[in-house]
């Protein structure tokens, strides 16, 4: 049953209903209490594609709005973002050179800005790799990144990265140098510490001190949708039932959720949040 005091918004989520239960896990983020949530693209491999240019990303991107609208039925509210998984870097450069690799990804990156200017998609979704690489994929990740920044900045919409641990520091001077809000960049599985928007993995220890010091921060599960990894990183029913929970002991009040799912949500995105 959905909350009537406030929304509940996962900030990055997944559903695949090739190799993981689609549709049918979204419905336990509802039956949960879950009311908004934003779809975030699976990397080119979860669905067999082997990119060689830009346009192949495109099958990912409109997979991703059919599992969307097929989500939509239910009576949730999706907004789909799309992009090119940092990690598609290594396994790029493993068949073509780095360079080639870099360009593949920005194309990739074209694609998805033209769904977000067309409305389809609300946000884009960037990053590096969160694992140890040599020194020239880790500055070729980073030339992509800034083009992530500069075709969020001209698209005027929020962006999702994914990266190392740790607050990313640099990432915000990447941003202002093309013109890039760093409060609207996010930091998918953030920690308190970082200077970007941090969405906090829904069991996040911070969660109930940074609500009582009302810092802006989002909730998110990462729930991959893999059938091989069930539950994975935390199940589609966490951002609701943690919410819940938290604001039934008395940790978070009514105003703190409406706040972090609602609020902070049409600040960062600039998208409608309602019951």
């Amino acid at each position: 049953m959905r909350s009537r005091l406030f929304p509940i918004t996962d900030d990055h989520i997944h559903f695949d209903p090739v190799n993981g239960r689609g549709v049918e896990a979204a419905k336990d983020f509802l039956h949960a209490g879950g009311t908004h949530m934003f779809l975030v693209s699976k990397p080119s491999w979860s669905f067999g594609i082997e990119p060689v240019c830009g346009n192949d990303y495109r099958k990912a991107f409109d997979e991703t709005l059919r599992v969307a609208e097929s989500i939509r039925e239910t009576g949730l509210v999706v907004f789909p973002i799309l992009g090119v998984h940092p990690a598609e870097i290594t396994r790029l450069s493993e068949r073509m050179p780095l360079s080639d690799a870099a360009r593949v990804m920005k194309e990739g990156l074209d694609c998805a800005a033209e769904y977000v200017m067309d409305g389809r998609a609300v946000a884009l979704k960037s990053g590096r790799p969160h694992y140890e690489v040599s020194p020239e994929i880790f500055a070729a990740s980073n030339e992509v990144l800034v083009h992530a920044l500069e075709l969020a900045a001209g698209c005027r919409c929020a962006l999702q990265i994914h990266a190392e641990s740790g607050p990313c520091d640099d990432v915000v001077a990447m941003a202002e140098s093309v013109g890039m809000n760093p409060g609207r960049v996010v930091k998918h599985y953030g920690s308190p510490d970082t200077p970007l928007h941090p969405s906090l993995v829904a069991r996040h220890e911070s969660v109930p001190l940074m609500a009582k010091e009302r810092r802006p921060f989002t909730m998110e599960s990462d729930f991959m949708d893999e059938n091989s990894r069930p539950g994975a990183v935390t199940g589609p029913k966490s951002v609701p039932r943690i919410t819940k929970k938290l604001f039934e002991a008395g940790e978070i009040t009514d105003e703190d959720c409406y706040r972090i799912h609602g609020d902070t949500v049409e600040k960062v995105y600039g998208v409608k949040i309602s019951l």
